[in-house]
């Protein structure tokens, strides 16, 4: 069974030193690049960033990469630009032995933003 986090702090210190880094720059992104008053809580056992109460955005550590759900539709300049991370229709995997795209992660959570009902 995989462990239980009671938060986001606990979740990330459970990994190694360098992704912990890793996941905190993504963490800070999301939350530079939302709307002022968001949360983040556990949901689904990965972190999760809450704009009025409701699931935007999640993010996640595994053993060879980082990744963020859901993916949004945005326009079709942007569906070339997260095409080499898509890994299924809702995920996009960052692998950790190359740079995270920081600025897609900005722009991912700019256009759930845009496309929350």
């Amino acid at each position: 069974m995989a462990e239980q986090f009671a938060t986001v702090d606990d979740y990330i210190a459970s990994f190694p030193q360098d992704v912990r880094g890793i996941l905190e720059r993504v963490r800070r992104t999301i939350h530079e690049a939302a709307p002022e008053g968001v949360g983040e809580k556990i949901s689904y056992g990965i972190p999760a960033v809450t704009l009025n109460g409701r699931n935007l955005v999640y993010f996640a550590g595994w053993k060879q990469h980082v990744s963020v759900y859901p993916v949004p539709e945005g326009d079709r300049e942007f569906q070339r630009d997260i095409q080499p991370y898509r890994s299924g229709k809702g995920t996009l995997k960052f692998p950790l032995n190359e740079p995270v795209p920081y600025t897609l992660i900005t722009r991912v959570v700019e256009h759930l933003v845009a496309e929350r009902p």
